[in-house]
């Protein structure tokens, strides 16, 4: 009895350390890396676009993410990015300049920016002081009244009091051209105070969830807020109906919207049409939608970029790389699929993403060659996979032979009593 107690023990425990190893519970988290940037004085508000081989993007538009001034090192500004994203480009004064494609090695960077030509890489420390730990934070923005000058966040973890900044009023907001003002905060704050006038006017405390929010600041410091964006554009999927040409395999469609850079699809070369009827192909986009372009031979063949109107169902007849025609109406006697087809993605120079700058998201986009499509995604490198895999099954065929062990020994123990 006592030694099927000792067996059904065993048996809990590895199923136990089963489920806790289990594919299901592992969450590696993404590695990091520091990228410091010292740019001219007339570049202000650096921003550090970066991507992989693959065309996959670690932000979501251009121009990438904001950098942070590096404390004590004056002219210095760093930025966490994922380790895979090994090329970069450098930019600033709203993505009005930047440098051409940089790509790195691995490991944390100094990048010294001389020019928008030139630019030098650096793999050992040109500033003082420790690395800057990664500090995941949200976005938080706010309107304030005319009279509210310089506003600033403060944000604080309650009950147990921890500022998020070194010293009130706290952290400067930053207007954009819409209007609103624009901080970020690590995401273990829950409580904030927008203020202004050196901190002389203010609101009250405000308690938050952790997650990128709106809030409208009233004359008497009253205030309301929102998790969903105000200023979000409503609009329903439209249709892009379209015919390219026949030696245009897998016809693709990129899409975004100008001069702000969204892009509607992860990665170049975008999504597949899929087949309509009367030989178009076909595909749904958001209404929001102002710029496409159209592409075939795994994006080895392109349109330009195509402007076309909001909220419109599209019929586009493609013939050639720079030869299409635009209706907002089914066209009649346009032919077939075969006699009328045009070319999605591609570049006769590049023949793996747009041609130029603006074929990922225009005036926003970078004029390097492999960002062509500026993408969201940012998964986790497949080497980072197979390594919990292995450890899985190691762990597994641990435990089987353990099991088969205390068992045999069980068996053997019967026997000889019999």
């Amino acid at each position: 009895m006592k030694v099927m107690k000792k067996i059904a023990a065993f048996l809990f425990l590895s199923v136990m350390a089963f489920m806790l190893f289990s594919p299901a519970q592992v969450r590696a988290e993404e590695e990091r890396e520091v990228v410091f940037v010292q740019v001219p004085g007339d570049w202000s508000d650096p921003c550090v676009w970066a991507w992989d081989e693959d065309g996959n993007n670690a932000f979501a538009a251009w121009p990438g993410g904001e950098t942070e001034v590096y404390e004590d090192n004056e002219g210095w500004y760093y930025i966490h990015i994922p380790s895979w994203a090994n090329h970069v480009i450098v930019n600033a004064n709203e993505g009005s300049v930047q440098t051409g494609e940089l790509v790195l090695e691995g490991g944390n960077v100094w990048i010294t920016v001389e020019d928008a030509e030139n630019a030098s890489i650096s793999y050992d420390a040109l500033t003082d002081g420790d690395i800057p730990k990664y500090v995941e934070k949200f976005l938080i923005h706010a309107t304030v009244p005319e009279n509210w000058e310089n506003p600033c966040l403060w944000a604080w973890s309650a009950p147990d009091g921890t500022n998020a900044f070194a010293a009130w009023p706290g952290s400067a907001l930053k207007q954009g051209d819409d209007g609103w003002y624009t901080g970020k905060a690590p995401i273990w704050i829950n409580s904030i105070i927008i203020n202004a006038n050196d901190g002389s006017v203010q609101t009250e405390d405000i308690s938050i969830d952790p997650a990128e929010l709106w809030i409208t600041v009233a004359d008497d410091g009253s205030y309301d807020f929102t998790y969903d964006d105000p200023n979000a554009v409503s609009a329903p999927d439209v249709n892009v109906y379209v015919k390219a040409p026949a030696d245009w395999s897998a016809p693709c469609l990129w899409a975004w919207s100008a001069p702000d850079g969204t892009n509607v699809f992860a990665s170049w070369p975008g999504e597949p049409f899929a087949e309509g009827e009367d030989g178009w192909l076909t595909l749904s986009v958001p209404g929001w939608v102002n710029s496409v372009i159209v592409n075939g031979n795994e994006g080895s063949v392109q349109t330009v970029d195509i402007s076309v109107e909001t909220g419109k169902d599209i019929w586009l007849v493609v013939t050639g790389a720079e030869e299409y025609e635009v209706f907002y109406e089914k066209p009649e006697g346009t032919g077939s699929a075969d006699d009328a087809q045009t070319a999605e993605t591609g570049n006769s120079d590049d023949e793996s993403t747009p041609d130029t700058t603006e074929d990922a998201g225009q005036t926003d986009t970078p004029n390097a060659d492999n960002n062509a499509g500026q993408t969201e995604s940012t998964p986790v490198p497949d080497t980072e996979k197979s390594g919990v895999s292995a450890g899985i099954i190691a762990l597994i065929a641990v435990i089987c032979v353990a099991i088969v062990a205390v068992i045999a020994g069980v068996i053997a123990k019967i026997k000889k009593k019999n």
